[in-house]
């Protein structure tokens, strides 16, 4: 009967070991793992093992908001209410008093002098009648000092004056009579012009008013602001002592602005 043979695999390269020699331990009996890493007990000649520096990730502190930052927010803020306080205060006044736009008008125009020397020079005299109408029933409007009132004939001032100063109240109709006077010099193209409208009876003029006022709201006396009155005007003529007929009227009204 066959024996059965074990074979068993043998390193070749390996230096063959005789029976019965002690074999070198691998580390030190009296050592320890830790000394592997200590540079002390490292062989000389030998250098240490690497070791990667890992980075540390560290957090910025947050951010403090400066001085400068709070007080912007502040102002921001501050303005934000006031207007929000300004437009809440204008709101309730307009749902309580129902303001509307006061009315003007040129109802009549008297010449009292209007003459031309040989230097192409124009002097005048107007007597200008106008109308006032405050529709509103609950506003008052204060006509102050410091008013400007002025004819002109294609952009050419031909006489200038004031408004008077009163009190107009509420749904209330006035009628101003204004003295304009005035002397300016006009080309000789101009006075051709004027001239020839004066023989077909269209003379086109403009009249123009800006009127400090101040606006009452029941016992409430507003700051200043100005009325700007536009009127075109078209007339027959512009000879003295002759009766003037104003063939058109247009006027508009705006605010100017505030003081």
């Amino acid at each position: 009967m066959t024996d059965h043979q074990k074979i068993h695999p043998v390193d070749v390269e390996a230096p063959a070991v005789v029976a019965g020699s002690p074999t070198a331990p691998l580390m030190p009996r009296d050592s320890s793992r830790s000394d592997k890493s200590d540079p002390a007990h490292q062989p000389q000649g030998i250098p240490p093992p690497y070791r990667r520096t890992i980075p540390v990730n560290h957090s910025k502190p947050p951010k403090r908001r400066g001085f400068c930052c709070r007080c912007f927010c502040c102002t921001i803020c501050t303005l934000l209410v006031l207007i929000l306080a300004i437009a809440a205060t204008v709101g309730i006044l307009f749902l309580i008093f129902r303001p509307k736009i006061p009315k003007y008008s040129v109802d009549r125009l008297s010449i009292a002098n209007f003459t031309v020397d040989t230097n192409s020079t124009v002097n005048a005299q107007f007597d200008v009648t106008v109308t006032t109408r405050n529709p509103n029933k609950r506003i008052g409007i204060y006509y102050e000092d410091g008013s400007h009132l002025s004819v002109l004939y294609d952009d050419t001032v031909l006489v200038k004056g004031a408004f008077p100063s009163f009190y107009q109240g509420h749904h209330n109709t006035t009628v101003v009579d204004v003295i304009m006077t005035g002397q300016t010099q006009m080309g000789s193209s101009l006075i051709t012009s004027l001239q020839a409208q004066q023989q077909t009876g269209t003379i086109p003029l403009v009249f123009k008013g800006d009127v400090p006022v101040r606006v009452k709201f029941g016992a409430l006396k507003l700051w200043k602001i100005r009325f700007r009155v536009t009127c075109d005007l078209v007339v027959n003529s512009l000879t003295a002592n002759n009766k003037i007929s104003i063939r058109s009227s247009k006027c508009r009204f705006r605010l100017k602005k505030l003081f």
